[in-house]
């Protein structure tokens, strides 16, 4: 069973990562929350505190997750995830709607364009060079200029020094694990599904995002029934480091508002 942790009281809400993230990145987030939820977050497979190859296709998470609430006795839950956690979420509710009460995506798509692509397949050539060379912070070099807003790495230059530090601490193994989700990107395509979608939805894309267009995020919006969309201003991809706060005001407000 992949890592989980679950902190707090109340009604279940679930966490789930971007790509190169871990639970601990939610914290947060996760801290505030806590306060009016059981917050459960937990590392997909290939991720820090899950690791060992992932799996080829990105629906397949959807599984580990399932194992997670049925472990835990959790007959439904609220969503809230970030980036490649948004389309495992998206896969989730569409393919196990009685498993998910509502959806929160934050930076994420509907699927990737070429360019996206051409991205992704950067960024894991940047795994396998920093595996492979001297420096494994390379990788933090490869990736800031992208999921970061330019104003908050320019504010965080100390911060981000240590980010990359830490990373370049990190144990071969999430460097290979990282490097099979990344190609494991390639099925990352929601179109056919995101109809099934009936949860109560809210998608918000990040308004100076690097990586997923605008447009990408509101045609995900748009392909899911009902769902609404909103831009959080100032952030880049990264937008659950860099603007926690907007983030946890959003999902009270959606949370509140979506009904039990």
């Amino acid at each position: 069973m992949i890592y989980h942790t679950v902190d707090g009281a109340g009604a279940p809400l679930l966490l789930l990562n971007g790509i190169a993230m871990t639970a601990a990145s939610w914290r947060p987030e996760a801290e505030p929350l806590e306060r009016r939820f059981t917050v459960i977050r937990c590392d997909l497979q290939g991720q820090l505190m899950s690791p060992g190859p992932p799996p080829q296709d990105v629906g397949e998470h959807v599984g580990d997750v399932i194992e997670v609430l049925d472990h835990l006795g959790v007959e439904s839950v609220d969503l809230l995830a970030t980036s490649f956690g948004g389309a495992v979420a998206a896969l989730l509710a569409a393919r196990h709607p009685e498993r998910v009460r509502s959806l929160l995506s934050v930076a994420s798509a509907d699927g990737f364009t070429e360019v996206m692509a051409a991205e992704v397949r950067r960024w894991r050539d940047g795994v396998l060079q920093s595996l492979e060379g001297g420096d494994r912070g390379h990788l933090s070099d490869v990736l800031e200029p992208v999921v970061y807003s330019p104003a908050y790495v320019e504010a965080h230059r100390d911060e981000r020094a240590l980010r990359r530090a830490q990373i370049a601490a990190l144990p071969k193994q999430w460097f290979k694990d990282l490097a099979g989700l990344l190609e494991s990107a390639d099925s990352f395509s929601l179109a056919a599904e995101l109809g099934a979608i009936r949860c109560p939805t809210l998608i918000v894309a990040a308004e100076l995002d690097g990586f997923i267009p605008l447009e990408r995020c509101r045609a995900l919006a748009e392909a899911i029934p009902c769902a609404d969309f909103q831009v959080i201003e100032g952030a880049g991809h990264a937008v659950v480091v860099e603007k926690p706060s907007a983030v946890v005001d959003l999902a009270l407000g959606f949370l509140e508002e979506s009904p039990v």
